[in-house]
């Protein structure tokens, strides 16, 4: 048979729609604080609670130190008593001794202490659990059932929760009274003292986007998808849809047979107009499809790299007012939904605005070949403007001029946008790519103004503005005091780029800088006091090899490594002269190679022996060594002796 504790255990359990161990863990807390109050002990003493769920007795563990003496039953036992919880303990232990007597002993305020820590505990633990529940559903449409109403928000119960829906997310026009039943989308749910704060809306473009879900099977399957949406709620809305499988209708799947599916999204929405329109990746037949119901003649797209993207649409004159529609709420919602922003002309007024500019470029070079069709469009502007009838090929005309007119608008300007992208590139490689992957919170700025240049998405972003144009970044930071501009470039200057890489150079400064990085190697080699020898070159092109064995201190002959070339002194003008009458010179193999070294070691390259003039190579027999003999011009100092030895 089952005890009054299990009983009252699962009701609770039920009640709450709480897991059993949430409960049991909040009698477990609630058991320990009634303790700590009825024994008068602080909360460093270590408690335990046992509670089993099916008798539901309770068994409650304190922690007391191991004494000889009691002296504080509340935080000391006896050695004896100690062993048996804990066999091995000894004097001076720690040890956990369950709590005699019986749960019914506690006080009165021991027990209010207890239920206040039982509700405390199950609350806590049943907003936590409602928190996760809508939390997960965050994003999806519930049903609900208004509750209370006042002139800011609507509260709307959700059966266990309940969700408020602010002013601002309600449909114009739309009337609740209390009781009503509604389907609303969970736009946020928040974490608060007093459970989740769950904020609905019916004005939300993604409420538009659940229901085409729930109402046609094929996007809810996946064969149809939702582009986009742009929505003014409890006015009008438009879809852009595309089939992701062939043989599909992606228009006629959302509005269903006879319209039905689109009407019982209609009906919901408080009779909201809704314009479901195909999909096209030409951007060019999407933003006139975007339009719709207006007819479009043309559409011109213009991608300026510093005014954004805009699309000039020209439309027939009856067609201006439908294109541009209420309050210019067509346009509007065509803009949002293609992400271009359009600039509608009426055909009449792209032709005059060109017969006004027949002489400026570049409409100059059209009005010359085209001389008879602007006389003709003159004409039949002059018999528009008296109100009288023009016939179908004369707006026919109309419009064909007005094509020709803007196509020479937009290449004369995707001249100048050219241009203009290439001076950007220009200034975009000279900063760090680093920059351009760096958010916008690395620089050192006030929270509000990261949100006023949160619209550049980069650092680099904010530098190529603040270098190329910066009235945009005045225009964000409007709102601020003058010297925000300032605070700005300030921060730009301290920010840290990292991953830091050199631009892209071209070829010949990829050159330059190997030239200038062999030079470097060059100068970082050891000097040598002595230069390594090679063997000259005569007139004649013969190599003259030089002669280890009678200079056995010099070092062999190498290749040395080519030189930087520096800038050589001008040589001072040697002075010819007739040499004295020589004795007789014995002539060997090796005094011509030794004539030859000592030729590249003194002289210029290049001059036979019978050009070197002053010197005679001459072999002392006594001695065996070879020696030069110079002769001097007489004069030129007070030498004596004008005999020198090598």
């Amino acid at each position: 048979m089952r005890s009054e504790f299990e009983v009252a255990f699962n009701e609770i359990a039920e009640l709450r729609n709480l897991p059993r161990d949430i409960v049991l863990e909040a009698l477990s807390n609630a058991l320990m604080s009634a303790y700590r109050r009825d024994a008068g002990i602080g909360n460093a003493q270590r408690i335990e609670a046992n509670i089993d769920p099916t008798t539901g007795r309770a068994r409650v563990f304190v922690e007391k130190e191991v004494a000889e003496e009691v002296l504080d039953p509340r935080t000391e036992v006896d050695l004896d008593k100690a062993r048996f919880y804990e066999p091995e303990a000894q004097v001076g232990d720690i040890v956990m001794v369950m709590v005699e007597g019986s749960m019914k002993k506690y006080g009165r305020i021991a027990a209010q202490t207890a239920k206040q820590v039982i509700l405390q505990k199950i609350r806590e633990a049943e907003r936590t659990q409602l928190f996760e529940e809508f939390s997960v559903r965050e994003g999806d449409l519930v049903n609900g059932t208004v509750q209370s109403l006042n002139t800011n928000l609507i509260t709307v119960s959700l059966g266990r929760a309940e969700a408020i829906m602010p002013r601002t997310q309600q449909i114009p026009g739309e009337r609740f009274k209390p009781h009503d039943k509604l389907r609303a989308y969970i736009m946020e749910v928040k974490k608060s003292n007093r459970g989740p704060q769950i904020i609905l809306s019916r004005a939300h473009r993604d409420m538009l986007r659940r229901l085409l879900e729930y109402e046609v099977p094929e996007i809810y399957n996946g064969q149809v998808e939702i582009k986009s949406i742009a929505r003014e709620a409890g006015y009008r809305s438009k879809v852009a849809v595309a089939a992701l499988q062939d043989g599909i209708d992606p228009v006629g799947a959302c509005v269903g047979m006879r319209g039905g599916r689109i009407q019982n999204i209609v009906k919901e929405l408080h009779d909201e107009k809704i314009d479901v329109i195909e999909w096209n990746p030409n951007q060019e037949q999407f933003i006139a499809k975007a339009l719709s119901p207006a007819r479009v003649t043309g559409v011109y797209l213009e991608d300026d790299p510093d005014s954004g993207r805009t699309a000039v649409v020209i439309v027939p004159d009856d067609q201006l007012s439908l294109a541009i529609g209420k309050e210019g709420q067509n346009a509007r919602l065509a803009a949002k939904l293609t992400g271009w922003r359009i600039d509608i002309k009426s055909v009449t007024e792209a032709v005059q605005e060109a017969l006004e500019n027949l002489d400026t470029a570049p409409l100059n070079t059209l009005a010359k070949p085209q001389m008879d069709m602007f006389a003709e469009a003159e004409r039949i502007l002059e018999k528009k403007a008296l109100n009288r009838a023009v016939q179908p090929e004369e707006f026919a005309l109309l419009g064909k001029l007005a094509d020709a007119v803007q196509r020479k608008w937009m290449q004369s300007r995707e001249v100048v946008r050219k241009e203009r992208r290439a001076q950007i590139e220009a200034v975009k490689h000279t900063l760090p790519p680093g920059a351009f992957q760096t958010p916008i919170d690395a620089l050192d700025l006030p929270d509000d103004m990261k949100e006023a240049l949160r619209a550049f998405s980069t650092v680099g972003d904010v530098m190529l503005v603040a270098l190329l144009d910066e009235r945009r970044i005045k225009a964000k930071l409007a709102e601020f005091d003058d010297n925000a501009l300032a605070l700005v470039q300030d921060a730009l200057a301290r920010v840290v780029i990292s991953e830091y890489v050199e631009p892209e150079v071209g070829e010949e400064a990829l050159v330059l800088d190997e030239a200038l990085i062999a030079d470097a190697q060059l100068e970082a080699q050891p000097v040598v006091a002595e230069p390594p020898m090679v063997a000259p070159v005569t007139d004649e092109g013969e190599e003259l090899a030089a002669l280890p064995d009678a200079f056995p201190d010099l070092p062999e002959a190498v290749a040395p490594a080519k030189p930087k070339p520096q800038p050589q002194p001008q040589a001072r003008p040697q002075r010819t002269f007739e040499p004295a009458p020589a004795p007789a010179v014995v002539e060997t193999e090796e005094d011509e190679d030794v004539d030859s070294v000592l030729d590249k070691k003194g002289t210029k390259a290049g001059k036979n022996k019978k050009g070197k003039k002053g010197r005679q190579v001459m072999f002392d027999e006594e001695r065996g060594e070879t020696f030069v003999k110079r002769q001097r011009k007489a004069g030129r100092g007070d030498w004596q002796d004008w005999d020198d030895e090598l």
